[in-house]
C-alpha cells in the first residue's frame, strides 16, 4: 500500500520540470524542509503499516431510537482485521461521511480504528437536524457504541474542521466517558459571542451556509424535485440577500422547515442567551471534559477569535494540556500559504495535514513517547505565525509577498505585551497622543440601501458571496456588490484614521479592542472597525496596497451588554466597544497603521435598518447621521497589543 498521505496537497511544478530526476529530488527536499520548518512529523511516524477494510452504512442507534449512518475503517493484515483492541478516531460530520475516506484510510493504515458518521438528519442518517444541539448526546451515544465493539479498546480521539470541530467541542462538553483527546480545527463555539452573532449583528455566512446545506444532504433533498427548488434558491442567493429579512413561509426554504426555523430564529436572536448555549465554552468552561486539547485556528479564519478565546478559558479551566496553533490561514486551508491576494511564504502551509495529527494521537491514545511536549509544533503550548516580514514585492503568481515566520510562545496573550492606545484625531490622524481638543467629532451618513461592501476578512464561506482572507481594500470585478475599481477609503461613509509612516517596525500580536465614543440620529445603528496595514507605493504595487488585518462590529442596542437590548436616545453620546479578531502582524517601517470606522460591512454582517424594529422583522429603513467623537473627554482609540522588539 502506498505510504504517502492520500490528501497531500502541494503546488505543482511545470510538467517539463517534474520529468527530470533532479527536479524531483529538489522537490522532495523542499517538502522535507517545509516539514521540519513547521514541525511536521517525517519518517517512520507517517509510514503505513496495514491494509484497510471499510464497512459502510452501519446504522448506529441513539437513545431515542434514531439511527445514524456510520462507516468503519479497520486495519487488516493478510485480508483479516488485526487481532488487537484499537484506539478509535471519530469524525462526526454533516457534510457526508463519504468525505472521511482519505482520513479513514490514513489512520486505519497506521493502527487505528476510524469511524465516520453522518450527524442527525444529514445524508443517510435518520432524524431531524438541529444546529449542534443534538451533537452532544448523539456523540455520547456514538462513543458508547464504539466502546462496545470487539475491535475497540475504549479510547477515542476526534478529528474535524468547522462544524465537525464543533461536534468535538460538543462531545467534550457532554463529557463522553470514552473521549481521550480532540483536535478541533476552526471549530464552531461561543455562537453568541462571535462568528455567528457578533456584537449583536448576524454573520451572513451562516445564512449562506443554510442555503448550501438545505439542497445538499437534508432529508428533504432526498426528493429530487424538492432538491431542485432548494438549489434554485441557492443559485439566486444574491437576490435573496438584497431582500432580507427572511420570514417564515415566504421563500422556498419553507420546504426544509428545520433549516428555515433555525435560520429565522437565529437572525432574530441578537442576545447571547439560551438559544446560543450549545458549545458556549466561554460561559460554561466547567462543562468541558479535562482532556488534552489541540486548538487549531487562523488569523483570517471565521472562528479565529473563538479559537483564541477557548485557549484563554480552557488553559485555566482544565489541566489538559491545552495547545494552540494560529496560522495566517483562512477557514480550513492550513495546507495553503497564500490566502486572497497575499502570500505568506511557503513555510506558512502545513502540507501534511493528517501526519502532524498522528503524532498527537499516537502520544495520547497509544502512549508513544514522541515530539509532543518536546518539539514543534508541540514544543510549547502556543505556536503562532507572525505575518508581515516579507518584502512587499509581487510574487510570480501576482500576489503581495507579505511573508512571515513561525514562533513558539508559552501563553496567549503574550505576557510581554505592551497595550498601546492609538487615538483618533480630527482630519483622519491616528497617533499615540491623546487629543487636547475640548470638542472634536466627525459625522458620516449611513444609508442601509448602500452598505459598505465586504472585501476579504474572517469569512468561512465564499462561493461568490464573500471573499476570504487578505485583500487590497479596493473594489473590482471580483466583488459582486462593488464592481467599480475604487478603494474603500474613497467612500464618504467610511472614516479613515491612519498614522504617519512608521519610523520602525511595529509588531501587533494579540487581542484587539476599539473604544468609540459615538452618537446617532437613529435609535439603533451599527459601528464597524477595520484594522489595515497600509503599504506605501512600490514598483510592483505603484498604488500601494491596503491590507485588511482584522475587523469587528457592535450593534448599538447591545452596546452595554450582549445579553440585553437597549435602544439609544438620538443625539446622545455613548461608549462602544468593538472587539476585532486577533492577529499577529508586523507593520513595517514606512507603512501606516490605519483604522476604518463605518456602520456596515455587507455581506459579512446583516445590515442594520436603523429603525429599532425587532431583529429580522423590519419593514422600514432610515438613513442615519452617525457621529464619532475624538476629543480629550471622549478619546476614541484602538488598543493595540504591541510586542517589544528584541535588541
Amino acid at each position: 500500500m502506498n505510504s504517502r498521505p492520500t490528501d497531500l496537497r502541494v503546488p505543482v511544478w511545470p510538467k517539463q520540470q517534474r520529468k527530470s530526476r533532479r527536479s524531483r529530488m529538489v522537490w522532495r527536499a523542499w517538502l522535507f524542509a517545509v516539514a521540519l520548518t513547521v514541525g511536521l512529523p517525517v519518517g517512520s511516524a507517517a509510514d503505513a503499516t496495514y491494509e484497510v477494510t471499510v464497512e459502510k452504512d452501519v446504522m448506529v442507534p441513539m437513545r431515542d431510537g434514531v439511527r445514524l449512518a456510520t462507516d468503519i475503517y479497520l486495519p487488516t493484515k493478510e485480508g483479516a482485521v488485526i487481532d488487537e483492541k484499537l484506539p478509535t478516531i471519530l469524525e462526526r460530520r454533516p457534510y457526508n461521511k463519504d468525505g472521511c475516506g482519505s482520513s479513514g484510510r490514513y489512520y486505519a493504515a497506521r493502527g487505528y480504528a476510524f469511524v465516520g458518521q453522518d450527524t442527525r438528519g444529514r445524508y443517510k442518517s435518520e432524524g431531524v437536524w438541529h444546529m449542534l444541539t443534538d451533537d452532544g448526546p448523539d456523540g455520547v451515544d456514538a462513543a458508547a457504541w464504539i466502546g462496545k465493539q470487539p475491535w475497540a479498546n475504549g479510547k477515542i480521539g476526534m478529528i474535524g474542521t468547522s462544524y465537525v470541530g464543533g461536534t468535538q467541542h460538543a462531545m467534550a462538553m457532554a463529557k463522553a466517558p470514552q473521549l481521550v483527546t480532540i483536535i478541533p480545527v476552526d471549530a464552531m463555539s461561543n455562537l453568541g459571542y462571535a462568528s455567528m452573532r457578533n456584537g449583536g449583528a448576524f454573520e451572513l455566512r451562516f445564512w449562506n451556509w443554510i442555503m448550501f446545506c438545505s439542497p445538499r444532504g437534508s432529508r428533504q433533498s432526498r426528493d429530487p424535485g424538492t432538491a431542485a427548488v432548494l438549489k434554485e434558491m441557492m443559485d439566486n442567493r444574491k437576490a435573496y440577500l438584497r431582500n432580507l429579512p427572511l420570514r417564515h413561509g415566504t421563500t422556498p426554504l419553507k420546504l426544509a422547515p428545520e433549516y428555515e426555523d433555525w435560520l429565522v430564529e437565529a437572525m432574530k436572536r441578537g442576545a447571547n442567551d439560551s438559544f446560543w448555549e450549545q458549545n458556549n465554552i466561554i460561559d460554561y468552561p466547567e462543562r468541558y471534559k479535562d482532556i488534552p486539547v489541540y486548538l487549531v485556528g487562523g488569523w483570517y479564519d471565521s472562528w479565529g477569535s473563538n479559537t483564541t478565546a477557548n485557549y484563554m478559558v480552557l488553559s485555566k479551566a482544565i489541566r489538559g494540556p491545552v495547545y494552540l496553533i494560529m496560522g495566517p490561514w483562512i477557514h480550513g486551508r492550513q495546507n495553503a500559504s497564500a490566502h486572497g491576494q497575499v502570500s505568506f511564504g511557503r513555510e506558512a502551509a502545513i502540507p501534511d495535514h493528517l501526519g502532524w495529527r498522528l503524532q498527537w494521537y499516537d502520544h495520547w491514545l497509544k502512549g508513544v513517547d514522541n515530539k509532543v511536549g518536546k518539539e514543534a509544533p508541540f514544543a510549547t503550548p502556543v505556536r503562532i505565525f507572525v505575518m508581515g516580514t516579507g518584502d512587499g514585492s509581487k510574487t510570480a503568481d501576482g500576489k503581495l509577498n507579505h511573508g512571515g515566520y513561525w514562533r513558539d510562545e508559552r501563553e496567549w496573550p503574550l505576557a510581554r505585551t505592551c497595550y498601546t492606545k492609538h487615538y483618533l484625531h480630527a482630519g483622519g490622524g491616528l497617533s499615540l497622543q491623546r487629543s487636547e481638543s475640548k470638542e472634536s467629532s466627525t459625522d458620516f451618513v449611513f444609508d442601509p440601501r448602500n452598505p459598505v461592501p465586504t472585501i476579504g476578512g474572517n469569512i468561512s464561506s465564499g462561493n461568490e458571496i464573500m471573499l476570504q482572507g487578505a485583500w487590497d481594500q479596493r473594489g473590482g470585478d471580483h466583488i459582486w456588490n462593488s464592481k467599480e475599481p475604487i478603494p474603500l477609503s474613497a467612500r464618504n461613509d467610511i472614516l479613515v484614521f491612519q498614522s504617519e509612516p512608521l519610523e520602525q517596525d511595529v509588531e501587533v500580536t494579540g487581542e484587539i479592542v476599539v473604544k468609540l465614543w459615538a452618537s446617532s440620529s437613529a435609535v439603533d445603528t451599527d459601528f464597524t472597525a477595520k484594522l489595515i496595514d497600509v503599504y506605501p507605493p512600490n514598483p510592483d504595487f505603484p498604488g500601494g496596497f491596503d491590507l485588511n488585518i482584522g475587523d469587528g462590529i457592535i450593534r448599538a442596542r447591545f452596546r452595554e451588554s450582549i445579553e440585553q437590548e437597549k435602544l439609544m436616545e438620538p443625539g446622545t453620546g455613548y461608549e462602544f466597544t468593538i472587539k476585532l479578531y486577533p492577529t499577529s502582524n508586523v507593520f513595517k517601517k514606512g507603512h501606516r497603521i490605519r483604522m476604518d470606522i463605518s456602520s456596515s460591512n455587507f455581506p459579512r454582517f446583516d445590515i442594520n435598518p436603523n429603525t429599532g424594529e425587532p431583529l429580522n422583522d423590519h419593514r422600514r429603513v432610515v438613513t442615519a447621521t452617525n457621529t464619532v467623537y475624538h476629543d480629550n473627554a471622549r478619546p476614541s482609540h484602538i488598543l493595540l497589543p504591541v510586542i517589544p522588539s528584541v535588541k
